[in-house]
Parts: C-alpha cells; sequence; structure tokens
C-alpha cells in the first residue's frame, strides 16, 4: 500500500543516494503517488525495444528515463547545496511549507 509522502514534487531537484546511478543530481519531471516512484531527468534510463507503428515508423531500440523509487533520491537544499532531509512547518498565515533541516531555509518557492 502507497504512503503519502510530501517531501518531493515536480520541479525538485534531487540526488540519487542509493542504486546504479548514485550519486547523479536531476530534475523531478514525474511523480507516481500510488508506487512511490518518481520520474528523474537524465536519470536511470533504459533501452525499450519497440515495433514501427503509426508513430514511430522507424521502431528499434528507444532509450528513456525509468521511475525510480522515492527511497533512493534525497530533496537538494538550494541555500546549503547540500542533499538535506527535510521537515514541515507552518508560517503565520497557516500555510505548510517544507524547511531544510541543516539551514532552516524555506524549499517551497
Amino acid at each position: 500500500m502507497a504512503r503519502d509522502r510530501g517531501n518531493v514534487k515536480k520541479n525538485d531537484k534531487v540526488k540519487v543516494i542509493a542504486g546504479k546511478d548514485k550519486g547523479k543530481i536531476g530534475k523531478v519531471i514525474k511523480v507516481v503517488k500510488n508506487d512511490n516512484r518518481i520520474l528523474i531527468e537524465k536519470v536511470n534510463f533504459i533501452k525499450r525495444h519497440s515495433k514501427p507503428t503509426a508513430q514511430n515508423r522507424q521502431g528499434g531500440i528507444i532509450e528513456k528515463e525509468a521511475p525510480i523509487h522515492l527511497s533512493n533520491v534525497m530533496l537538494m537544499c538550494n541555500k546549503c547545496i547540500k542533499p538535506a532531509r527535510i521537515k514541515m512547518q507552518y508560517l503565520e498565515d497557516g500555510k505548510k511549507m517544507r524547511v531544510c533541516r541543516k539551514c532552516g531555509e524555506i524549499i517551497d518557492v
């Protein structure tokens, strides 16, 4: 069963901390909440063999990004430029924001 983990969102910068692409940094393209997976730009490439179709007349081997599990990535802080754990904090006006635990910088823009 999928657990809601609201710490990674689309267009966030994340660092891969486990797996074959460990150490790579990329931007989140898509979040698949049901499977706790995310799609990261230029990370976790797979090769797909495809038949010729109406859209793809050539067919052949296509390289594309595959989803990676949320537990294998960490959110990057913009201020301290390191992967950081986050905490949720309420502002005076009642908005819920993500905050870096190392430097206290607000991550949501």
